[in-house]
């Protein structure tokens, strides 16, 4: 990684132990920049996705916040998630966490249009909360403004750290 690289990454780093938010415009265009960071040559530090991959994982993990991706998960599924959300939403999201099929993305895609369409996907977020429209999640359950913005955050940063950005 490049020193201007890694300079903005510790900064970004730094910043978010404060819990930065989705709908707040400067925190919005820091997460922007970090995706317009990685490269088609940008590799995971831990996990099998490619980045191809994780920015269509991304976007479609959004798309659910927007309602325009559905989940089904049995009941065993919904009641898990439930249990695990207070945990989940407070702390950072574990290596090689599992994941759901419907965001699991396993051929190879167009990098430029993946990126840009995450990138886009998230900066839909700093229009303020009336961008998401589900709020009862099939995996977590009730869900707040707070709720989304948490999960949100976390999983981006997550996913951008995993590919050091």
């Amino acid at each position: 990684m490049n020193q201007m690289k890694y300079t903005l990454y510790l900064l970004i780093s730094l910043n978010q132990r404060n819990m930065s938010s989705i709908y707040n415009n400067a925190d919005n265009e820091t997460i922007i920049a970090r995706i317009n960071l990685l490269s088609n040559e940008s590799k995971p530090l831990w996990g099998k996705m490619k980045v191809d991959q994780m920015c269509k994982h991304c976007n479609a993990t959004m798309q659910v916040a927007f309602g325009k991706q559905t989940l089904k998960m049995n009941f065993l599924m919904r009641l898990l998630g439930r249990m695990l959300k207070n945990k989940a939403f407070n702390t950072d999201f574990g290596k090689s966490s599992p994941t759901a099929k419907e965001f699991k993305f396993e051929g190879s895609y167009d990098f430029e249009s993946s990126r840009k369409e995450f990138a886009e996907s998230f900066s839909q977020f700093a229009k303020g909360t009336q961008v998401i429209k589900l709020m009862d999640h099939p995996f977590w359950g009730k869900m707040t403004y707070e709720d989304w913005d948490k999960l949100m955050w976390r999983h981006t940063d997550h996913h951008l750290r995993q590919f050091g950005v």
